[in-house]
């Protein structure tokens, strides 16, 4: 390792800035520093993807395909010694980070096949009308391209799947958006081994040499952001910082979308059914939920509404005895326990909140954690149990009745998921629900848990603000390309200057709606 930022396929490092990576365990300093970008060097990464953008972009959906099957296999490729150099930065153990690079190198081929399934691009074909009365039609012809250059923000809590190698990169590339990665200051070293991979890809499959890019450094995301270059963001992190972001985007010359994951806190409703046929289960289950990977996902469940009566309050004495039963765990960093303490302890403070279960929070490790909240705290808009506790940390609340449940139900913020424990008596009672949650979230669960989020076609990973910065997207699954596209219509253009998705001859074999209709033949 080298420690040098990559631009335009080569590896610069100007600065005098030396940054550290740590050991989450023991806070000992990795033996590479790396170099944190020069404001010269943050600008010639965006120019390179820039150079590379047109080549690439205008590279044929096969070609590309071929490039993201290139990087899947170089991250597969990847050996024991990183895999142990990511648990080293993380503290995450290697069966998650095992299970995670063949989540990162699948969602790149998931998208090489979208690529080449071809409905991405979005053809739509009106052939020319020039006899209508009483002004004949255009042949109008539109399909959807890359935006441009894409910022990449990597994850603290993924190291692989949401960082430099993860689905904002994989989308973008997929897109024909060339990316210029900014690195995670939290494991900089997996990082570099990563964009290894991909420079390793880039070059045996022949693509422009600004197509990936990566930058390391405290304050650099600014001057990413404000480059002119760059047409997009995409973005996984704090609700303050995808917030400052989406501004900075705003204040452009020339605004650029964010697409940013910022905070949620998954609400669980326990409806009554449920909980009298198997509460104990539910508490089991849900205390699982809760711990997995120390609470250090976006989805976990943080907040968990019932109905009062014996069944609810059997079920929140087994939660709490689950929690409290739970080890102390190392978090990812030092950072992200004091912020986790930081939560804790105002939960501690607040007068309408009182402590159940967990350990003091205190030392280097996160304890679980249950607390009550009052219901007044929701209805009446307090900002407290709309806060994401990151870490292994959940909220109960009780309601009194059906109508209760509803009202704190409309006044959540936007979440990325909420989840219904129910059985099939409580479908068709708490029915109206569903329009409710299907108004707050982004996906909707029926007696699951959201910790784990499925790489595919249908899949949704975002939600209404603050869920995310634009409820209009995903971060997982193929519906995550559509953030860094643009459609553009071509009218009365020769056949011979039209995308190959939208000629005559269709040499692609695309599925493309031609006057109204599913087609895949030439058009005469």
């Amino acid at each position: 390792m080298s420690g040098s930022n990559f631009i335009g396929g080569q590896r610069r490092a100007a600065g005098s800035v030396r940054l550290q990576s740590l050991d989450a365990r023991t806070g000992e300093a990795l033996p590479v520093a790396f170099v944190q970008a020069t404001p010269e060097e943050v600008a010639a990464a965006a120019v390179a993807a820039e150079a590379a953008f047109a080549e690439y972009n205008g590279l044929a959906p096969e070609r590309r395909a071929q490039f993201l099957n290139a990087i899947a296999d170089q991250l597969d490729a990847l050996d024991d010694a990183f895999v142990a150099i990511v648990c080293r930065e993380t503290a995450l153990p290697v069966g998650r980070i095992q299970g995670e690079r063949s989540r990162t190198s699948n969602q790149m081929r998931l998208f090489a096949q979208l690529l080449r399934r071809g409905d991405y691009l979005g053809a739509r074909i009106d052939r020319a009308q020039p006899q209508r009365q009483p002004l004949p039609r255009p042949d109008l012809r539109q399909f959807r391209t890359g935006v441009g250059p894409v910022a990449v923000f990597g994850a603290s809590n993924f190291p692989l799947a949401f960082s430099t190698a993860g689905g904002d990169t994989a989308a973008a590339l997929a897109a024909g958006c060339p990316v210029v990665v900014k690195a995670h200051s939290g494991h900089m070293a997996s990082a570099e081994q990563v964009a290894e991979a991909i420079e390793r890809a880039v070059v045996a499959t022949g693509m422009p040499a600004g197509v990936f890019n990566m930058i390391y450094g405290a304050g650099v995301g600014e001057a990413l952001v404000r480059h002119p270059a760059i047409q997009a963001v995409g973005f996984t992190g704090s609700l303050k910082g995808g917030r400052a972001l989406c501004d900075l985007a705003a204040a452009r010359a020339q605004p650029i979308p964010v697409f940013a994951e910022m905070s949620s806190i998954n609400p669980v409703v326990l409806l009554p059914g449920a909980l009298q046929a198997r509460g104990g289960q539910v508490a089991k289950e849900l205390a699982a939920s809760v711990v997995l990977g120390v609470g250090q996902f976006c989805t976990n469940p943080g907040l968990v509404i019932g109905i009062a009566g014996e069944s609810f309050s059997a079920f929140v004495a087994s939660l709490g005895a689950h929690l409290a039963d739970q080890a102390g765990q190392t978090m990812l960093n030092a950072g992200t326990l004091r912020s986790y303490a930081n939560g804790v302890q105002r939960l501690h403070q607040h007068p309408g909140v009182r402590h159940l279960a967990g350990v003091d929070q205190a030392g280097d490790q996160a304890q679980a954690q249950l607390f009550q909240a009052d219901v007044s705290l929701l209805l009446n808009g307090d900002e407290l149990l709309q806060e994401e506790v990151f870490g292994p940390t959940t909220v109960v609340v009780e309601v009194t009745d059906e109508a209760e449940l509803r009202r704190a139900l409309e006044a959540l913020h936007g979440q990325l998921t909420a989840t219904l424990i129910a059985e099939p008596e409580d479908f068709q009672r708490f029915a109206a629900l569903v329009p409710v949650l299907q108004r707050k979230a982004g996906r909707l669960l029926v007696n699951g848990y959201p910790t784990g989020v499925e790489v595919c076609d249908a899949m949704v990973h975002g939600g209404p603000y603050p869920a995310t910065s634009d409820a209009r997207g995903t971060s997982v699954g193929t519906l995550a390309i559509d953030r860094f596209l643009r459609p553009v219509c071509y009218q009365d253009y020769p056949d011979a200057l039209l995308p190959d998705a939208l000629k005559n001859a269709n040499p692609l074999g695309l599925q493309r709606l031609v006057d109204g209709k599913h087609s895949r033949d030439a058009l005469s």
